[in-house]
């Protein structure tokens, strides 16, 4: 039996991609299961998200209530906080686009709106209470270090254990779409945060190390799982928020300086990551016999009629991006339900 690993991308709004292939997953699961209950976090062993990636992972692992093995929200609930209130987390006023210039000397989005919705939808539970192991990315640019968030580390040990809201708003608090985090552990040692896409907007390869060095038998509380896990052990679905990238001419390109740069850079750093992960594990796995060479799944969706902007949620492009990720489903149902056969067989 393999652990069963789930890695969601960075991508703003675009999340809602990824939550529609989610939901799709999690409703073939209940159809399956004959338990129409049924939920994400019960078939995967660890899941891993970056930035929008990490507020969907952070969604699905919120217990129903405290000491429940049972996530809260379903795949769809989760995806409703982007369809219902993405208008207004990315909303612009007039006195905002004023006082940035458009975001060139400010950030572009006041976080009033984010930091409310995470707070309705995750109240004041901490990470140790999440029902499985996870990885959350961000980025202290106070002590210059990556941040991983992480259920086991928080168990017994305050330093580590942050409110969820908090771990949520610092691994979606992109530069120069939003301001910096500034969240304190329940041991009150502040940190000072950016989003998690600036060194892992995918964060696969965060996970398999992770999951090499977790105790599956124990943290499932299935004796068959593996503890000490390797490559042949593993089960890795991973999932980008659309493919389609901007190009960039050299002729406008060549003459740029840092506020030219500004937004491409950000752009080109956190595909060129996703692409550089991807690369790394289909190596590794080539590496492996068949069928164990099959079990490393990576969705990358295709935009179709949406808009390829992190923060564009008009309610134009929330319906775009719905299309899209029903379009990649119909595109690709025979690998998601054989995505769902191996969920069922490893656990």
């Amino acid at each position: 039996m393999k652990a069963c690993i789930l890695s969601i991308d960075g991508g703003g709004i675009r999340g809602i991609i990824p939550g529609v292939i989610l939901s799709y997953i999690e409703q073939q699961l209940q159809i399956k299961t004959n338990n129409p209950n049924a939920r994400l976090a019960e078939f995967f062993d660890l899941i891993a998200g970056t930035s929008t990636g990490g507020i969907l992972t952070c969604c699905y692992l919120l217990p129903n209530n405290a000491n429940s093995p049972i996530s809260k929200y379903s795949a769809q609930e989760t995806l409703n906080l982007y369809v219902n209130r993405g208008h207004k987390i990315f909303d612009v006023s007039f006195w905002q686009n004023l006082r940035s210039v458009y975001g060139l000397i400010h950030e572009k989005h006041s976080a009033v709106e984010l930091e409310k919705a995470l707070y309705d939808y995750f109240g004041n539970t901490t990470i140790k209470d999440f029902i499985k192991p996870c990885i959350i990315t961000a980025y202290d640019i106070f002590k210059r270090r990556t941040i991983f968030f992480n259920k086991q580390d928080a168990l017994n040990n305050n330093v580590r254990n942050f409110y969820i809201k908090d771990v949520a708003r610092a691994t979606s608090a992109a530069p120069t779409y939003f301001e910096p985090a500034c969240i304190r552990s329940l041991n009150d040692e502040p940190l000072y945060l950016v989003d998690g896409g600036m060194f892992a907007n995918n964060p696969a390869m965060c996970a398999y190390v992770e999951a090499m060095k977790t105790d599956f038998k124990i943290t499932s509380a299935k004796p068959e799982k593996p503890s000490n896990a390797t490559v042949k052990d593993m089960l890795i679905v991973s999932i980008g928020t659309g493919t389609a990238k901007k190009s960039y001419s050299y002729k406008e390109a060549k003459d740029w300086g840092k506020v030219g740069w500004l937004r491409p850079i950000i752009d080109i750093l956190m595909s060129g990551n996703a692409e550089t992960v991807d690369y790394e594990l289909c190596k590794i796995y080539s590496t492996l016999q068949s069928p164990d060479d099959m079990d490393y799944h990576r969705l990358e969706p295709s935009f179709a009629e949406a808009k390829h902007e992190m923060d564009d949620a008009s309610l134009e492009n929330i319906k775009a991006l719905l299309d899209a990720g029903k379009s990649f489903v119909s595109q690709k149902q025979y690998e998601l339900d054989e995505i769902v056969s191996k969920l069922m067989d490893n656990n």
